[in-house]
């Protein structure tokens, strides 16, 4: 009895192992290869459970999810003859295992380096098409573009789909961006200087613009100035012709008192002339008759 059960949980066990031995699951990231003998069987299994048949049949599961290659940074010559250094990622994964697995040995390190290689030449190729102007600039996204399609068919042929390829950095090279930044810094400074004489040249002609404009409202001004001087001399004269006839004494009395204040301006203001000259003639009599009288005695 006792070996009958024992013979009953050695018989259990054995087929709970070719059980286990006899089935395997493929997640929604994988893609898996049967073998038998070293042979593919079967490589289009759907995520799941599985069987197979154990000691004859082995599976090797392969990481099918986007994947993403940093390609080593190189030198490409440019149509001009011009060296550049350029970093690229690749982004791929596997699209058909069993043709990807016959190709690489099922080799990830293997597939990535074939995959720099075609990187590598392809960016060789288009760079030698192009200027460093049209690379960094104008014709970038061409460029990726153009180099999605070539690399992905050669790829294709490997069981590889390349779902993107990126250009990260387009440098010049370290003994070559000193010379170009010198030759920009020589630029810049020549625009500067250009822009700047331009400047000079611009605030020159104002200035001689303000300065004509300047002369021109002087010399306005002082034609107005001399016609309203004019003018108010004339009409000061004829003030002084009429006062004059009105009252020809008090003018001359006035211009005399005119006079003095003109002549004599300080304390030690010094005026040599006859004591009967006509000028005293208000300091020796205000009403001026002692003048008229001597004139009359004179004739």
């Amino acid at each position: 009895m006792g070996r009958a059960r024992s013979l009953s949980l050695i018989l259990i066990a054995v087929v709970v192992l070719l059980a286990m031995f006899s089935m395997f699951t493929v997640k929604e990231w994988e893609k898996a290869i049967l073998f038998r003998f070293g042979e593919i069987v079967r490589s289009d299994y759907e995520p799941g459970l599985h069987f197979k048949i154990p000691l004859v049949h082995n599976v090797r599961h392969f990481n099918a999810r986007i994947m993403t290659m940093d390609v080593a940074a190189e030198r490409y010559l440019t149509a001009e003859k011009k060296n550049l250094r350029v970093d690229a990622f690749v982004k791929w994964r596997i699209a058909d295992v069993r043709r990807y697995y016959t190709a690489m040995g099922g080799d990830e390190t293997r597939a990535r380096d074939r995959l720099s290689q075609i990187v590598k030449d392809g960016l060789r190729a288009e760079f030698g098409k192009r200027t460093v102007q049209e690379v960094v600039s104008g014709e970038r996204s061409a460029v990726m573009q153009v180099l999605l399609v070539n690399a992905g068919a050669q790829a294709a042929e490997f069981g590889i789909e390349i779902v993107d390829v990126r250009l990260k950095r387009v440098d010049l090279p370290e003994d070559v961006s000193a010379s170009v930044y010198r030759r920009m810094e020589a630029e810049r400074v020549r625009v500067a200087t250009d822009l700047r004489s331009r400047g000079a040249e611009a605030a020159e002609r104002i200035r001689a613009d303000a300065d004509r404009q300047r002369t021109i409202i002087l010399a306005e001004a002082y034609r107005e100035s001399e016609e309203l001087r004019g003018t108010g001399d004339k009409r000061a004269a004829e003030i002084y012709r009429v006062a004059f006839s009105n009252d020809p004494e008090f003018f001359s009395f006035y211009r005399s008192l005119s006079a003095y204040r003109a002549s004599f301006t300080g304390r030690s203001d010094v005026l040599l002339l006859q004591p009967d000259s006509q000028f005293f003639k208000y300091f020796r009599d205000p009403g001026g008759k002692s003048n008229r009288q001597g004139q009359g005695a004179g004739r």
